[in-house]
């Protein structure tokens, strides 16, 4: 497996680690519609939560969480809109985004951006 890969998966592996036990429900993970995903959908205290989860192997070309731009947050909106539209969901919603730096390759250190966009 291509390193980068290893990195994405060991970083959404890390942020749905983090997100239950910090008492989220896991509802979905690596979500498609057409050419849009969303890394994790998980429910918290009856908010629908939609999270981008991004990794680098280390903070010197910019920190995770920077590369999610406006075009990269409205495919989001896309795809959650579907998501929301095949469950009924009529409740409240927000996007997160977990940002993951591997250190050493075997430690994380992870960042939690509540209501990010």
């Amino acid at each position: 497996m291509a390193k980068h890969l290893k990195t994405g998966r060991e970083a959404e592996n890390s942020a749905r680690d983090y997100l239950v036990k910090k008492g989220y429900d896991i509802l979905a993970v690596n979500y498609r519609y057409k050419r849009n995903e969303i890394d994790i959908i998980a429910s918290e205290h009856g908010t629908l939560v939609f999270v981008e989860v991004k990794a680098r192997a280390d903070a010197s070309f910019g920190f995770p969480e920077e590369s999610v731009d406006e075009k990269k947050a409205e495919r989001i909106r896309l795809a959650a809109e579907q998501y929301m539209h095949d469950e009924k969901w009529e409740g409240p919603i927000r996007f997160d985004i977990i940002s993951v730096i591997t250190e050493s390759g075997t430690r994380h250190s992870l960042c939690h951006f509540v209501d990010a966009f």
